[in-house]
């Protein structure tokens, strides 16, 4: 599948909230989202906007402990943090093919520890930490988007 790529660039954390408020304007009933970067990159910064712009009856939190945070919004939101999964199979002991259904918008931090279940036609953000304050960020998605 060829993927449409997009290249922002933001110079604060105010900032890629603001661009994850843009980006999930554009979101849709069992969209997921597989966000790539290092440690401290955006990716839950980025969710954050998101999680805004829903309607999300709490602020996002990295679910690194709790490996998935739900939210109640406009459209339910999913938000999975696969950082200490030590197998691609374990996704799948929590009912991760259930959330691919639920109509609701399913984010991945780490979804490389999983790229075995993710599918295809997911939307990548790759998150580059280029500064204290700047990020890059690129995305591929099997569809065009206003950025």
């Amino acid at each position: 599948m060829t993927k449409k790529q997009y290249l922002i660039k933001t110079s604060s954390p105010e900032a890629t909230v603001e661009f994850g408020k843009r980006f999930a304007a554009q979101l849709k009933p069992n969209d997921l989202i597989a966000l790539y970067g290092d440690l401290a990159a955006g990716k839950t910064t980025f969710t954050k906007g998101v999680c805004e712009y829903l309607n999300a009856d709490q602020p996002a939190t990295s679910p690194t402990f709790t490996l998935i945070n739900e939210y109640t919004g406009d459209m339910p939101i999913f938000h999975f943090d696969c950082y200490r999964i030590k197998h691609p199979d374990e996704i799948i002991m929590l009912g991760f093919d259930e959330y691919l259904e639920k109509d609701g918008v399913v984010l991945i931090e780490w979804p490389e520890q999983i790229a075995a279940h993710i599918p295809e036609d997911s939307i990548e953000l790759h998150i580059n930490y280029v500064d204290e304050r700047t990020r890059e960020i690129e995305i591929r998605s099997p569809r065009s988007m206003e950025l």
